[in-house]
């Protein structure tokens, strides 16, 4: 199942999309798609649920983030080896963990807004992982038994915020507009395999990233035990699992986001994002 968000800005409503690609209204059945409404036993609910009867969307409308809030925005650090490389760091022994602001969080059609005083904005095409259950200390083996679903990330960076100020990279990740999520929320079942998923992002046409999450040094299963030893994961938290090589830091001479650049995401089964950069305004 599909599970997403319509229409304008701060109204989003919550919908699924049926087997046809038609948007089905679902605001009668949910208040919205955050914590506990995304959690496995709630999404469950909607699996034999015939699908005509439930209101068809007209026309085109704005898709919105895939999810209102997150009530944590994790992310995964130099997740893959080339990526590690190609940005001067090192493969670490344990996952490399930190967070977003869950403000960050942005629709996957939104424009990306280039943060007052920012000098280095860059790109990153990420699989997002949806926590469907509480969980502390899950074995690897039953870790992916914990998510509710998964989704493309932009994890959206400032370098010069993230590694020439001092303090930690929260800075450089977290803007306004930093964390476009969706189109929609693929519930587990329908990725049998999140280590097999090619990913990729263009800018202006033009390829950047291609990779696949099989290159990724901690597998989401190993990722989401290993953060469970240290914090209790809750639902509707999200995981964003790291970045393969091709990011504008890693590139002879360094290309990073100007106004008008248009950076297009896909991973596959999970849709695609598009997103227009755009100044700070005034």
């Amino acid at each position: 199942m599909k599970f997403l968000r319509y229409g304008p800005k701060g109204q989003e409503r919550p919908a699924i999309l049926d087997s046809h690609g038609t948007i089905r209204d679902i605001a009668g059945l949910t208040p919205d798609l955050a914590g506990s409404t995304v959690s496995i036993a709630e999404l469950a609910k909607f699996r034999d649920m015939d699908m005509e009867n439930l209101m068809p969307v007209e026309g085109t409308p704005r898709v919105g983030a895939c999810l209102t809030y997150v009530p944590n925005f994790f992310c995964i650090g130099r997740n893959y080896a080339e990526h590690a490389a190609e940005t001067g760091g090192t493969v670490t022994d344990e996952p490399i963990l930190f967070s977003k602001a869950s403000s960050a969080l942005s629709g996957p059609f939104d424009p990306v807004i280039i943060p007052k005083d920012a000098l280095k904005t860059d790109w990153e095409v990420e699989l997002g992982v949806v926590i469907g259950k509480h969980v502390e200390h899950v074995s690897e083996k039953d870790a992916l038994g914990c998510v509710s679903g998964y989704c493309i990330i932009n994890d959206v960076s400032e370098r010069a915020f993230q590694t020439e100020r001092s303090g930690q990279w929260i800075k450089g990740k977290s803007a306004p507009s930093f964390g476009p999520t969706g189109p929609w929320v693929v519930t587990a079942d329908e990725v049998p395999d999140p280590q097999n998923l090619a990913l990729s992002l263009k800018v202006n046409g033009e390829i950047q990233q291609s990779s696949s999450t099989a290159k990724m040094i901690f597998s989401v299963a190993e990722i989401i035990s290993y953060m469970s030893r240290f914090m209790t994961l809750q639902p509707g938290d999200v995981i964003a699992t790291g970045t393969p090589d091709g990011v504008g830091l890693g590139k002879i001479p360094p290309r990073f986001l100007k106004p008008g650049d248009v950076m297009e995401l896909e991973v596959a089964g999970l849709g695609r994002q598009e997103q227009t950069v755009v100044a700070f305004p005034g």
